[in-house]
């Protein structure tokens, strides 16, 4: 993970700790659903906060591919990167 890549992860986990239903600590093998509880609205109201922060788009086609914490960090750098 280049430095560009963890400033990612850093803020994707500070704009995710809110929507977390566990105490479970977040880790980017962390599983959105299982780990940290989060629900298909949580998961979604998180897509639309993360969109908002980051002036990205995050296809609905694309929300089943991201179950970790590291899959969503890896996403939203992508999609900055392709900005």
């Amino acid at each position: 993970m280049d430095v560009a890549e963890s400033g990612t992860f850093d803020r994707v986990v500070e704009i995710l700790r809110p929507f977390r239903k566990s105490e479970a600590p977040i880790e980017r093998g962390s599983d959105l659903a299982d780990d940290l509880r989060l629900d298909s609205l949580a998961v979604m109201d998180l897509m639309m906060e993360l969109e908002e922060r980051f002036d990205i788009t995050i296809p609905l086609n694309a929300v089943p591919e991201i179950r970790t914490v590291g899959d969503l960090a890896d996403f939203v750098a992508k999609q900055k990167a392709e900005g």
